[in-house]
């Protein structure tokens, strides 16, 4: 499947964030698509640990709003944390596209240090947008700055840090042939 004949694709999420960072790299990529956005289970706990948890999510999510909607490809954000062996713990994102084919791009980054009272907080049973919340005395934080605009004073903008990994779990859909390609097959030789 070529992204540009793609013409629906659907987000497994109602956080406008998210709905933003999907089509701010749709755009950059040259799709035209009709975009569908709903909400739809993570399957994982609401607040992920860990990176295979967290890609479980994402996965779970992009399956879910591509079969629900049956658009061509299908799109989960999911956010966790993951506990150091220094006892610190950091953040972590993932985002997963999902095709009709089975097909799958995944692609993740986002690993901030947390403060250590906003991990005794998740430690405690929050998740990190309600921990940030309650740590820096805002409301709905994870629809907005995030934790990442928060911590990095507006540094490191939420949407734009989606944007990367949306951008790397698209990289199977915007370049196929390379994907698909044999190991010895167009490959120079060398001596």
């Amino acid at each position: 499947m070529s992204l540009q004949t793609v013409r629906r694709v659907a987000v497994g999420s109602m956080n406008p964030v998210k709905i933003a960072a999907v089509r701010a790299v749709l755009a950059a990529a040259g799709a035209k698509t009709d975009m569908t956005s709903l909400s739809v289970p993570s399957t994982v706990r609401d607040q992920p640990i860990g990176d295979d948890e967290t890609i479980r999510g994402a996965v779970a999510r992009a399956n879910a709003a591509r079969e629900a909607t049956g658009a061509e490809l299908g799109v989960g954000i999911e956010g966790g944390i993951v506990e150091l062996p220094d006892g610190s713990m950091r953040t972590c994102a993932w985002a997963a596209i999902v095709d009709g084919d089975g097909t799958t791009g995944i692609g993740g980054s986002l690993a901030m240090p947390l403060p250590r009272a906003v991990a005794e907080l998740v430690r405690g049973g929050l998740e990190l947008g309600h921990a940030m919340d309650r740590y820096v005395n805002e409301r709905n934080t994870k629809h907005g700055k995030g934790a990442v605009g928060i911590l990095t004073a507006g540094l490191v903008d939420r949407q734009r840090a989606y944007e990367s990994l949306v951008s790397y779990a698209l990289a199977p859909f915007i370049t196929p042939e390379l994907y698909d390609r044999d190991l010895t097959e167009g490959m120079p030789a060398y001596r």
